[in-house]
């Protein structure tokens, strides 16, 4: 046990050493700044000898060929993960790296890190309950609106958003639950059921669908807020930063909770068809919560991560067609039937998502050691999208690394203005809240 601890404490003050020439490896805002989904695994048990995690690296073979979807145009971001499976597109993008738009200041408090576009309007939340509309068209604020009276003024609100044809729908950390016409500047209706919510948001016709943090999802009627259904699953006591996370594909609904469980449901009938617990222990004590990130479905097919593993299962039926001794750290992305994913361990990794075959994996700060002919440290990972047919892997120092399909480094550039938010992508632009709180669009 000490010469485990010796070698974790010495992997420990390792990985805390940065390169001072290229500052790639670190957050220069604040060295000591660990990536948030680093955090939240941080909590969990070291996997056990038996289920020893994956780290192995795989060239990719050049006999098989990797082909991307068609690049296309976004016009609108409406979900914070881009659309209601939760995955997104191979989008066009200038790949210029050139600053062509920097607004002012857009809030003097806190900017949520996820950002929405509708109409050419952008939409963010603050932690003080502010929601601001930024006109792409007039470069300016155009709105503002909070809904909270002054007895809430210094409460932290977390506001989970989605859009749809002109009215913005908000649940947050209160148990407020409301939808604003941000057209007409009015407040449609509003709800307090008391309860936090702790999920995003999805729309389905006439449906609003929520969860709370006692793992209980709701089905809404998006005109007015009234309850149409709520389904009870398993209740965590103790609550960790994973938070309940919904998708939609096709007619279904499907839910990951906290307690490890993945529920589909008819989006119809609003009953359950079938669940799955992914939870490999049933000792949930603090040390050994469940954790995921967000469900990503495709076709037919759901991925879903746990604490250890990363599983592909059938829509229809739940049934587990493959399992993966590798967690993912950020959302994966499913193209063409390929699946891309950085595990815990920063190795990028691609397997076929009919045959279960891995492709490739490579570790990331191996590639970026080797391309900039520099010492391998630990980079700090934010995001991973597909864009103008590269990989495009965010840093959370505002660098981006370009990677072919095969898994090939292409290049490392670092963009014009600082990431704070997740960016989006609006026709062939990058758009993102820098660290001053100032939109910044890049080409």
């Amino acid at each position: 046990m000490k010469l485990l601890f010796n070698i974790l404490f010495s992997l420990l003050i390792l990985s805390c050493s940065f390169d001072n020439k290229s500052g790639i490896w670190n957050n220069e805002n604040n060295p000591l700044n660990k990536n948030k989904n680093d955090k939240i695994f941080s909590e969990f048990k070291t996997l056990s000898s038996q289920n020893d995690t994956f780290n192995k690296i795989i060239p990719f073979d050049k006999s098989e060929a990797i082909f991307l979807s068609k690049t296309e145009k976004s016009n609108s971001w409406n979900d914070i993960y881009y659309d209601q499976t939760n995955n997104s597109i191979n989008f066009k993008y200038e790949d210029l790296n050139k600053l062509i738009f920097k607004s002012k200041k857009i809030s003097k408090h806190e900017i949520r890190n996820y950002i929405l576009l509708e109409n050419k309007i952008i939409f963010l939340s603050t932690i003080k309950g502010d929601i601001i509309f930024y006109s792409i068209d007039q470069n300016r604020v155009v709105n503002k609106f909070n809904f909270y009276k002054k007895k809430f003024k210094n409460i932290s609100k977390k506001l989970n958003i989605i859009v749809q044809n002109n009215i913005i729908y908000i649940s947050d950390n209160l148990g407020f639950l409301y939808a604003f016409d941000y057209f007409l500047n009015k407040l449609l209706w509003a709800q307090n059921y008391k309860i936090p919510f702790r999920s995003n948001l999805k729309l389905y016709k006439n449906k609003l669908i929520a969860a709370n943090q006692n793992n209980i999802l709701y089905f809404f009627d998006k005109n007015s807020g009234e309850t149409l259904k709520l389904i009870p699953t398993e209740e965590t006591l103790v609550k960790n930063k994973f938070e309940n996370n919904i998708s939609i594909s096709r007619n279904s609904s499907y839910f990951l909770n906290t307690y490890g469980s993945f529920y589909a449901i008819d989006n119809q009938s609003m009953q359950i068809k079938w669940f799955i617990n992914l939870n490999q222990s049933n000792d949930l004590n603090t040390r050994n919560l469940f954790s995921s990130n967000q469900i990503v479905n495709y076709k037919n097919k759901s991925i879903v991560t746990s604490n250890k593993f990363t599983y592909v299962l059938n829509n229809e039926s739940g049934f587990v067609e493959f399992k993966y001794n590798f967690s993912s750290l950020l959302k994966p992305i499913i193209n063409n039937n390929n699946v891309y994913l950085i595990s815990k361990n920063n190795l990028l990794i691609c397997f076929n998502l009919q045959n279960g075959k891995i492709l490739y994996s490579y570790n990331i700060d191996e590639m970026i050691s080797n391309f900039l002919k520099i010492k391998k440290k630990k980079s700090e990972l934010k995001d991973l999208v597909i864009a103008e047919n590269k990989i495009n892997i965010f840093l959370q120092n505002s660098y981006v690394l370009k990677l072919s399909p095969s898994g090939k480094m292409l290049d490392i550039v670092k963009l014009p203005s600082k990431l704070k938010t997740y960016p989006i992508f609006f026709q062939k632009n990058l758009i993102f809240i820098d660290k001053k709180n100032k939109i910044s669009i890049v080409n």
